[in-house]
């Protein structure tokens, strides 16, 4: 397992690292020898936060946890993590298809400071796996993001499905 420390507003201890890194080495038992693991290590208005990312596949893995104690965060994360790792075992079990690990390309970068003016700030791309609304309902709630799009395996088409006020589910398909 290969881990990648970024920071933004914070410099990390040396003992921190290493602490965190024998922690994150736990979920090696789950992957392959070359996953990597980026973690983010940031401050700001006195809460310090950690955030721990593993791309599968088409599928992100993430812990985000803030607290006044970032030794607090890394012991807060790890089961968040590991209960998503198992849930997306689980689940490729049950549908019995190969669980496949993939290196984890760069899923994200610190932010860049806002300005006065608005306009694209952070820019992501990945490739769309056709996949049926009830598969991108589930990768949905593994993310923990208020929308995802994924290529529709019924229609071919690129769909947003995104979680509604009221807990359900919208969709927007695009016409081309």
């Amino acid at each position: 397992m290969r881990i990648e420390f970024l920071t933004k507003n914070y410099t990390p201890s040396d003992k921190l690292k290493d602490v965190v890194t024998k922690k994150v080495e736990r979920l090696d038992k789950f992957f392959e020898d070359d996953t990597k693991v980026k973690i983010l290590l940031k401050k700001a208005n006195d809460v310090e936060t950690l955030e721990l990312t593993i791309i599968l596949d088409s599928v992100v893995m993430r812990a985000e946890v803030s607290s006044g104690n970032m030794y607090e965060n890394i012991d807060i994360a790890l089961p968040k993590l590991e209960k998503q790792i198992i849930k997306h075992r689980t689940k490729l079990n049950a549908k019995s298809k190969k669980f496949r690990i993939k290196d984890v390309e760069a899923a994200f970068a610190p932010q860049a400071e806002k300005e006065e003016t608005h306009g694209v700030v952070r820019s992501k791309s990945y490739e769309l796996t056709p996949m049926t609304v009830e598969d991108a309902i589930e990768e949905l709630e593994l993310v923990g993001h208020s929308f995802y799009v994924f290529s529709n395996k019924a229609t071919k088409k690129v769909n947003v499905l995104y979680k509604r006020n009221d807990g359900d589910y919208g969709l927007i398909e695009a016409l081309q």
